[in-house]
């Protein structure tokens, strides 16, 4: 791998997500080697991934390039690869490019979408954990409205311009939004020959409200805000089964569509080598104490959606969300740094600040631990706290005119077919 030795001792971290960006940037400054390893050579914004698919922001304004934000660090070295296998014993892991031994080890890997081991959902449908996961959706979504153009049997034109989103969490909500403001603004003027009023966005969740953790006020006013945007809102309906044309549910209603979106949930995503005692099998997850360290291993660290600190109040770990995420990467990293230096390690105490989500145009929900408000004020605090958070004023900036721009013009420059994406039937048989 082209890693020097060194004196320093050798931190590697596994993921380049909210987590593992946290833990990179606290080490930074420190006489340490640190070695970054991801599959991309980007940090992604997962929280605007649903305006990628809808067309309202091109992918590189909420990436960030992991090599230009460690480009002025001493003893900072970044590697393209993928993680294949950790072997304790040797403190050494194995990946795609070599194996590279370390002193300390901090598993960042994040998430990956969780189909609770249905096979024929995992084919055929699609999934929103990455850019271009995303842009498949975005290109799927148009060329869909193309074929339906050209089709004259109107059970598969419906079939062609009916979307199922599976999951009613801040991904599912805030997708179903973004695609109900297509159809009421956009779609009609691109596609006049079309009787978009035909379209159907259906959202179904499997509990009894949406934005599950979120408050009740919040998930009320969610599913009044997506009603009145003409979203049909399932509550309490189980997806069972999709063949690629039927949505199969527990209950007497299914629905046909060509375009079915899951995000009905999420899990570890995992690498081999850690004992089994370590993992929570069900939901991929590694077992850490209060200092993320992994049980019976210390000096590896787990943090993040990977991470499962179980405690009184929270007995299935912290919420897969950014904001444990990086709370626990700047630990971790502080308490790194007190282990070589022989100092006291702090626990992690989680600091929920609160939760959000956006239905669309002036309609938002934002939990605060001491405030709870819908409506227009939330939407500018949403869009206030997801500019704040991105890496770089260039991404910022791009963010912010294109929101501008969108809002005057009621417009979604970006619904362009960059790469045309089907699922065939040889690549899911």
């Amino acid at each position: 791998m082209n890693i020097p030795q060194t004196s320093f001792p050798r931190v590697v971290i596994i993921g380049g997500g909210f987590a593992g960006l946290a833990a990179a940037k606290g080490l930074e400054k420190q006489e340490l080697q640190v070695v970054l390893i991801d599959k991309h050579n980007y940090h992604t914004f997962q929280p605007l991934l649903y305006q990628v698919a809808t067309g309202g922001l091109e992918p590189d304004s909420i990436a960030f390039p992991l090599r230009k934000r460690f480009n002025d660090v001493e003893n900072f070295y970044f590697r393209l690869a993928e993680v294949e296998k950790i072997n304790p014993d040797k403190n050494t892991i194995k990946t795609s490019i070599g194996n590279l031994e370390y002193d300390e080890l901090i598993i960042a890997t994040g998430s990956t979408t969780n189909f609770f081991g249905n096979t024929n959902i995992k084919k055929h449908t699609m999934e929103m954990k990455s850019i271009p996961q995303s842009l498949n959706i975005r290109s799927l979504i148009i060329e869909n409205f193309e074929e339906a153009l050209l089709t004259s049997n109107i059970e598969e034109r419906n079939a062609l311009m009916n979307f199922v989103i599976v999951g009613g969490g801040p991904t599912g909500v805030e997708l179903a939004g973004a695609l109900a403001e297509m159809k009421k603004g956009i779609l009609p003027k691109d596609y006049p020959d079309l009787d978009i009023r035909q379209m159907q966005i259906n959202l179904i969740q499997s509990s009894d409200c949406l934005l599950k953790g979120m408050s009740a006020k919040a998930s009320e006013k969610a599913e009044d805000f997506l009603i009145k945007l003409g979203v049909n809102v399932w509550k309490n309906l189980r997806v069972l089964d999709y063949d690629g044309k039927i949505v199969t549910t527990k209950g007497e209603d299914h629905f046909r569509a060509e375009t079915v979106i899951w995000a009905a949930g999420v899990k570890g995503q995992m690498i081999d080598g850690l004992t089994e005692e370590c993992v929570i099998e069900r939901a991929a997850r590694i077992k850490v104490d209060e200092f993320n360290q992994v049980l019976n291993y210390p000096n590896i660290y787990a943090i993040g959606d990977v991470a499962c600190m179980a405690s009184d109040k929270n007995p299935y770990g912290h919420p897969m969300m950014a904001q444990p995420a990086i709370q626990q990467g700047k630990l971790v990293a502080k308490n790194i740094i007190a282990k070589l230096f022989n100092q006291k390690q702090k626990a992690f105490v989680y600091n929920d600040k609160g939760s959000m989500a956006t239905i669309g145009r002036n309609k938002a929900v934002v939990d605060l631990p001491k405030w709870k408000f819908q409506g227009v004020f939330a939407w500018f605090v949403w869009m206030f706290v997801h500019l704040f958070s991105l890496i770089g004023f260039r991404n910022k900036a791009i963010v912010f005119l294109n929101w501008v721009y969108n809002y005057i013009r009621f417009d979604r420059e970006t619904r362009l077919i960059i790469r045309p994406y089907k699922k065939k039937k040889s690549a899911i048989s």
